[in-house]
Order: C-alpha cells, then sequence, then structure tokens
C-alpha cells in the first residue's frame, strides 16, 4: 500500500506527496503504452517505497497521475500464515500498470499506514482476497489473486489511483482522533 509503516527520508528517488497535496485526490490516467519513460517511473517508484519503509506507492503519492502502482511485501510481514502461503507464487515487487479489482471475497480488518499520511494509522476493513487484472512492464495482461496483507496493499493502492485516501475509509470517530494531524499536514503543503 502505499506503505504501511513508512517515514520519510531525505534521500529518496521520488518526492512523495502527503495529504493537501491536490494530486492525491485525482483519478489516475490509463497508461496507453508501456514507454521507456513508464519503466523509469516504476523503477523510481520502487526505490522510492523502499528507501521510505514502505510495501507499496501509487504514482499520485508521487506527483505523477499514471495507472501505475507498486507493492512489495517482505516474506514473514503478513502474520496470517495461511494468507502468505497462498501468496508465495506471486513474484515481488509487483508493478501494476492500468489495473482494476475483477473479483474479491471475505473481510479483514486491520491497522493502515500511508506514506502520504505520516504519523497516521486506522482500522480499516477490506476484502481478505482480490483478483486482480493489470497489465505488466512487458504490455502482458496478467491476472492475480491476493489474500491477507497483499490483497490488503492492492486495495489501498487501487484507491489511490481512483483518488481515494484512507482516511475516507476510516470511522467517524477515527476522523476526529487524527483530525488536528490532517490539519497539519494540509497547512504543510
Amino acid at each position: 500500500m502505499c506503505a504501511f509503516f513508512g517515514r520519510m527520508d531525505n534521500t529518496m528517488k521520488l518526492e512523495i506527496e502527503t495529504y493537501g497535496a491536490d494530486v492525491l485526490r485525482r483519478a489516475a490516467k490509463p497508461v496507453a503504452q508501456i514507454t521507456d519513460e513508464i519503466h523509469a517511473l516504476a523503477k523510481d517508484m520502487i526505490e522510492t517505497m523502499h528507501e521510505a519503509d514502505g510495501v507499496g506507492l501509487a504514482a499520485e503519492q508521487v506527483g505523477h497521475e499514471e495507472s501505475i502502482c507498486v507493492i512489495d511485501i517482505p516474506k514473514g510481514a503478513d502474520k496470517n500464515k495461511d494468507a502468505e502461503t497462498f501468496n508465495e507464487g506471486i513474484v515481488m515487487p509487483l508493478v501494476l500498470i492500468n489495473p482494476r479489482i475483477t473479483a474479491q471475497e471475505g473481510s479483514q480488518r486491520g491497522s493502515e499506514g500511508c506514506l502520504s499520511f505520516p504519523e497516521i494509522h486506522g482500522q480499516i476493513t477490506r476484502a481478505m482476497q482480490v483478483t486482480v487484472e493489470y497489465t505488466d512492464l512487458d504490455g502482458k495482461g496478467q491476472t492475480v489473486t491476493a489474500r491477507g496483507l497483499l490483497a490488503r496493499a492492492i486495495q489501498h493502492e487501487l484507491d489511490h489511483l481512483a483518488g481515494t485516501l484512507m482516511i475516507d475509509k476510516f470511522s467517524q470517530l477515527q476522523k476526529m482522533a487524527v483530525n488536528g494531524k490532517l490539519r497539519r499536514l494540509a497547512a504543510a503543503k
């Protein structure tokens, strides 16, 4: 996801946009062709995500509007061992271009954070399992089914591509609890 347990670091390849940046509310534009620029953006996004200790990053979070996100769930990061076993065949990092969820099932509730919301976390309910269709960096259509933390990360990043932020999924009580932090983030823009 954007990144669940991340930190900001001044050595990042790309600058991560934080709450208050207009680009975070924009829906992504489909990628028509896989170009050298798309390859470079994906590479830079992966480096930025890793440098920020994130597990996911959407193009909007680095000031771009392309429909692309990257995800890298480290081995052992999912506390749900059944889900981790289910996801073993999925090669990380994932680069999802023009992704769309085609199926979902079950439910999970857990804490999420985001690199665009430093120091803010909240409980969010998401599907336990999702199937997503996307284009890879070779321009080939792919389908992957994921569970647990990887499914949560996919849903989080696809929300970003739609201009939806994690705070949009917070309860009223959660929003009230982080209101001061949100105002400070927005004021810093």
